[in-house]
């Protein structure tokens, strides 16, 4: 991305107190692209809060920034899989409804809200990226061993909202980009439980994850809007 592009803009990361998070917002800083950084989390010493299951939160989160440099780039870095005595369901008979809820709402819901208080602070011209963390297993067609029932609805759910929401935001600027993106195994505490049935060489470090997703948002175009691509640059179908 051109320096003289995005001078006078801002950078968004939600959820800037986890793993890769902290790393992507460190690495946004690093690239010293854009003149602010804005790091919303919901337990996050001297930084500003935000809780993904509650609107208001949302709206005073996209209210703290709206008299600034408007954001050219959003990235949404939350997600919930497992919680308290809660995990992936192995079977339809272990689905709870209440479970399932909390996926939806920190999984899906979540990010929705953070585009519809969010979006409408970004440029109107220009390239502008709104991304969101999602997960290859919330691919339909990608899906040949069942399970996790309520993580992979709930990205899923993610996906069709992405999808929705760049064709909206086309309208309102056309070079604008709205994205999934599938990071792998990052080595976090969301994975940590799981990271037993990662491949070698596949269990990738924060830092080196969000180099990764940042050199994949640097490489799309307004056409690529509305997709889920994975760390590596290639598109996971829906």
């Amino acid at each position: 991305m051109a320096e003289a592009v995005l001078k006078g803009r801002s950078a968004v990361v939600i959820g800037a107190g986890g793993g890769l998070g902290a790393a992507l917002a460190d690495a946004i800083a690093d690239e010293a692209i854009y003149e602010a950084i804005h790091r919303f989390a919901r337990r996050f010493d001297g930084q500003r809060h935000i809780d993904m299951t509650d609107e208001v939160s949302i709206a005073a989160a996209a209210a703290s920034i709206a008299d600034g440099l408007p954001p050219a780039l959003v990235i949404v870095a939350t997600g919930l899989l497992h919680e308290s005595e809660h995990g992936p369901e192995r079977t339809t008979k272990a689905l709870d409804p209440a479970w399932m809820a909390r996926n939806f709402a920190v999984n899906a819901i979540g990010p929705a809200l953070v585009a519809k208080h969010f979006v409408p602070l970004m440029p109107t011209s220009g390239r502008t990226v709104f991304a969101a963390l999602s997960a290859r297993v919330g691919s339909i067609a990608d899906n040949r061993l069942g399970g996790w029932h309520s993580y992979r609805a709930s990205k899923a759910a993610l996906n069709q909202l992405i999808r929705t929401i760049a064709i909206e935001e086309r309208r309102r600027n056309s070079s604008s980009i709205v994205v999934a993106l599938h990071p792998g195994t990052v080595d976090t505490p969301l994975s940590k439980p799981f990271q037993g049935n990662v491949a070698p060489g596949q269990l990738f470090d924060p830092g080196r994850a969000a180099v990764q997703l940042l050199d994949v948002l640097d490489g799309l175009r307004p056409p690529d809007s509305g997709k889920l691509f994975a760390w590596d640059g290639a598109e996971v179908a829906p």
